[in-house]
């Protein structure tokens, strides 16, 4: 049986996993997105992207910015991003849509640069790279908020290889969310409705 505190029964019958509270964009990310697995070296560049951005805040701060952040730095692509110069550091340190961190805007530009160069040879590297360090599937889900961990042998592994390619802000916490976010890992609580969706 789930820990009551871990589950929230909403107004439309369903029970979630407690985090998402009653705010419409987190439920919305919850039932589409956070667990699910997720492919494409773009697509995981802009999770790392937004997880480094949320170090030292909460989820739901980047999912309101997320739009704003997706048309600040280009729709998440690399190669452009990479291209960035003093005048781009400036318009985004100005921008108020985005999180206006100088060493976070900077980790940003680096990190395309890390991904160009590990996804030039072979197109899928970056996927490569990070779905290797996904667990096995668990036996049992957990019951509590409680006991879902915010750092695995993992997500330390995983911060360590990326480090290796020239990441930044890639520390094991955040991998580990990065992890749960595109379903490496699936951290829905027992009796969250998602579990049923598997």
């Amino acid at each position: 049986m789930s820990d009551r505190r871990s589950l929230l029964i909403a107004d439309d019958g369903r029970a979630r996993c407690g985090w998402v509270g009653n705010d419409e964009l987190y439920r919305y990310y919850h039932d589409t997105e956070w667990g699910t697995p997720l492919h494409g070296d773009q697509r995981l560049f802009e999770k790392i992207m937004l997880e480094a951005f949320q170090v030292g805040l909460s989820w739901i701060t980047i999912l309101r910015r997320r739009e704003g952040l997706r048309d600040a730095f280009d729709q998440f692509d690399p190669a452009t991003i990479a291209r960035y110069g003093d005048e781009d550091i400036a318009r985004l340190l100005d921008d108020p849509r985005i999180i206006r961190n100088r060493l976070k805007v900077l980790a940003a530009i680096s990190n395309a640069h890390a991904v160009l160069e590990l996804t030039q040879a072979a197109a899928g590297a970056l996927d490569t790279l990070l779905w290797q360090f996904a667990p096995p599937p668990r036996t049992r889900r957990f019951v509590s908020l409680d006991d879902v961990p915010a750092v695995t042998l993992e997500s330390t592994a995983m911060s360590t290889a990326l480090k290796t390619h020239g990441f930044r802000f890639v520390g094991p916490t955040t991998m580990y969310a990065l992890m749960q976010s595109t379903g490496m890992v699936d951290d829905h609580i027992e009796g969250c409705w998602r579990t049923t969706q598997r």
